[in-house]
């Protein structure tokens, strides 16, 4: 699954969203590259930290609070803040103002290697007869993909003036399985998941790289030439989910989760319309 044997250890890995359902993932599956894993989440967490683990609780959106989660840091796994489609509102300090707040944090800490949790979302607008690269333009399908976007840019931003480097993982839809029709293009197994942030934390001069995170999917809509020094090899598949999603009842042609990459993020909201 992994090359953890071909690394030295970070000595303190940070992991934000280690709450959250790939975080909790990623807190069992990232213990063979640091000497001390750092979780860090807005809620508590349970287990409370193990051996060679550390907890601290605080807010994205908290500027003082994201300084003192960075500070003696080596690397950031950057997987915090609002996963799904809300509000621009609820979606600005966490995920805007948060990300902000985690590179401004690594310039001052002087933290070269950032791993971010970015999505497919922020090229939801595609339709799913085309297939793309990371050299795509960006087509956000929603306040969610917006952020993420906005993301991207930071990276970019920070290595170009900073020399921070980053892998931005445009996950497609990491779940113990895939559930419907879209996810069996869109699957990322946890295993290819781990993968893809171990290649993101130990492939040198990655600059600023977009690598889109699927599994060996039958078909998938996403080009990874562009993330080929990567060397991300999925190793699994959702054929064996066909037949469970293929009995279940199919949306209609034109419902978005059969015509856009991004799905129902597409379609989601307006929130404040009264």
């Amino acid at each position: 699954m992994t090359q953890s044997s071909a690394h030295t250890p970070f000595n303190r890995l940070l992991l934000t969203g280690a709450a959250g359902g790939l975080g909790k993932v990623l807190r069992e599956s990232l213990r063979p590259y640091a000497r001390i894993l750092r979780l860090s989440d807005i809620t508590e967490m349970a287990p409370a930290a193990g051996e060679h683990e550390e907890v601290q609780i605080g807010d994205l959106a908290d500027k003082t609070a994201v300084d003192h989660l960075v500070e003696g840091v080596d690397a950031i796994v950057h997987f915090g803040g609002v996963s799904t489609e809300r509000s621009f509102e609820d979606i600005l300090g966490p995920n805007i103002c948060g990300i902000f707040h985690i590179y401004e944090a690594a310039r001052r800490h002087g933290v070269k290697r950032v791993v971010f949790a970015s999505s497919n979302h922020v090229i939801g607008f595609y339709r799913q007869d085309q297939t793309i690269d990371a050299s795509a333009a960006r087509r956000p399908d929603s306040y969610y993909g917006l952020s993420k976007s906005y993301g991207e840019d930071l990276a970019s931003f920070y290595f170009d003036r900073y020399g921070i480097e980053t892998v931005s993982i445009r996950i497609g839809s990491s779940f113990s399985e895939a559930q419907n029709l879209r996810m069996m293009n869109t699957w990322l197994s946890y295993d290819d998941l781990t993968q893809l942030v171990e290649r993101g934390l130990f492939t040198p001069n990655v600059g600023h790289t977009v690598v889109y995170g699927a599994s060996n999917n039958a078909h998938v809509w996403w080009d990874n030439r562009l993330a080929n020094h990567l060397d991300y090899q999925p190793k699994d598949s959702s054929e064996q989910f066909r037949a469970k999603v293929q009995a279940q009842p199919m949306p209609a042609s034109d419902d978005p989760l059969m015509v856009y990459q991004g799905g129902a993020f597409v379609a989601a909201g307006p929130f404040d319309d009264k």
